[in-house]
């Protein structure tokens, strides 16, 4: 389920009608892009089953990498706009619901969110980036710049940007009201009883002027001590690391393991996206992109039944599989590490740009300067790197990048989580949903176990936080109903979830 600010982005874009413009999906972004500024595209995941295609602000722009120039490039203002964006739903039902306790309600449920904001949408005409192409690389080179040149990364420039022109506020608000009948089952016997609930939820966000909601971005291509911006966003940023032979032949000593075993593939298929799908009587196949842009094909046959025989690699065996070998790492840390980690990475659940941070210094391998939460456990393992023959950070990135593939308020729903020691019960209940689900493509119903229930129900608050994880990955969740559907854009965030709670309880428990 996205945020209040991802829904309202992606319903602004909508109505702007511009297929390039990518919605912004988090508060952090929306306070730092503008025009210039350079992006960093996330690197392929440390996991088959979630993938990082977020684009970060790297808090720096075209201005800081080139030497000085008296001429600024012009940009073109269009607007202002008006957007309002309401929405008011109201249900009213009588249900009868039996989970241990059978419940004969009548009520009534209405969900209430909207904003109403002014806009404008700032562009850099191509012609005018040619002021900054004709500019030269600063020598020496910025050191946030050979940061990226070691991780490998591509970068990319804002060249288009919705911008707000005043202060807005986002609200949504839900109110249950249930009238009815309830029996309840206890030790000695069963007892009933009239009642009336109400449940009120609201949250309001305010937004700043000058926020951008949505942009546009171009690639950057860096060589020697030129630039280029480029509409081909498939090139690589540092063209001088980019060695084509190692590449071809890396590429041909691996064919074979990534090649399926059939005679011949359509030439087209090599021009397909990673998410682009080529479909034949029985059989289809997708293409995901190695690190270095290099192929992947997966044989995945659909049975009669529905279901979709996936490769052993992408069925829910595998990601037990994959996350149990990352909490097998994750043990033969020190106790002294492990709970660093655990505390640290508590302490910024409610800060994305400093699990961010982290991230990037980890990625680096380097023992750069961090402060805080994120400080604390570089130094600890550079205390503790000697004595392991391992690499220590690999865990721990997995663990981050499962988080952050988790929305903001999923990451206070965690923290409430740990507080109240429910992770396991949580844990076992993302697997009860994935396992017998993985496979379905398509909308299928279930009903979680009422023995899976019963441990968050006797906690207080547990289940509406467990309930509210859930939500958040795209499945509809009643606390006084069992029942959901099974949606399969919310297998990816139900999978980071799932690896999230199970690295996090191994920490709990050291």
């Amino acid at each position: 389920m996205p945020s209040m600010l991802e829904r309202i982005s992606k319903n602004l874009v909508k109505e702007i009608g511009s297929k390039d413009l990518t919605p912004v999906k988090y508060l952090l972004s929306a306070t730092k892009l503008h025009q210039f500024v350079i992006l960093r595209k996330k690197k392929d995941s440390r996991s088959s089953f979630w993938e990082q295609s977020d684009y970060v602000p790297v808090e720096f722009s075209l201005n800081d990498i080139l030497e000085p120039s008296s001429s600024v490039p012009e940009t073109v203002v269009t607007g202002p706009f008006h957007f309002s964006d309401i929405m008011i739903q109201k249900h009213k039902a009588d249900v009868g619901v039996n989970v241990g306790v059978e419940v004969s309600v009548s009520g009534e449920a209405s969900v209430d969110h909207g904003c109403s904001l002014e806009f404008q949408i700032v562009t850099i005409p191509s012609p005018n980036l040619e002021d900054f192409q004709k500019r030269k690389l600063l020598d020496p080179e910025p050191s946030f710049l050979k940061e990226c040149r070691r991780r490998g990364d591509n970068l990319y420039v804002v060249t288009e940007a919705v911008e707000l022109i005043n202060n807005t506020v986002l609200y949504d608000s839900s109110s249950v009201n249930i009238l009815g009948k309830i029996s309840l089952w206890i030790t000695y016997g069963k007892g009933q009883g009239q009642g009336e609930s109400l449940r009120v939820k609201k949250k309001a966000l305010t937004l700043q002027k000058g926020m951008v909601m949505a942009y546009k971005r171009k690639q950057l291509v860096i060589k020697e001590k030129a630039i280029l911006i480029s509409d081909d966003d498939e090139q690589r940023t540092f063209q001088d690391e980019y060695k084509i032979s190692q590449r071809l032949g890396y590429c041909a000593a691996r064919s074979e393991e990534w090649l399926p075993s059939f005679h011949t593939i359509s030439p087209t298929l090599f021009n397909a996206s990673s998410n682009d799908m080529k479909l034949k009587p029985e059989l289809f196949l997708t293409q995901q992109f190695l690190s270095g842009h290099l192929p992947k094909y997966e044989q995945v046959r659909i049975l009669p039944v529905g279901r979709i025989e996936e490769p052993f690699w992408q069925n829910f065996k595998h990601l037990q599989e994959e996350v149990f070998q990352k909490i097998k790492t994750l043990a033969q840390l020190s106790k002294d590490v492990q709970d660093v980690v655990f505390y640290s990475i508590l302490a910024m659940l409610r800060d994305r740009g400093a699990l961010q941070d982290l991230m990037n210094m980890l990625e680096l391998d380097s023992s750069g300067h961090l402060d805080g939460p994120g400080g604390a456990i570089l130094k600890k393992l550079q205390q503790d790197s000697n004595h392991v023959w391992f690499n220590p950070k690999d865990p721990i990135l997995y663990l981050l990048e499962a988080i952050m593939v988790l929305s903001d308020f999923q990451h206070d729903l965690l923290a409430c989580s740990v507080e109240k020691r429910i992770l396991l019960q949580q844990q076992e209940l993302v697997r009860s949903i994935l396992e017998p689900n993985f496979r379905y493509p398509w909308s299928i119903p279930f009903t979680l176990k009422p023995e899976l229930l019963d441990p968050l129900q006797n906690e207080n608050e547990g289940l509406a936080i467990t309930y509210g994880l859930l939500e958040e990955c795209g499945l509809r969740m009643e606390l006084d109903n069992p029942r959901s559907t099974w949606d399969v854009e919310a297998k990816m965030p139900l999978s980071a979830l799932y690896g999230t709670l199970s690295l996090l309880q191994q920490l709990a428990e050291a």
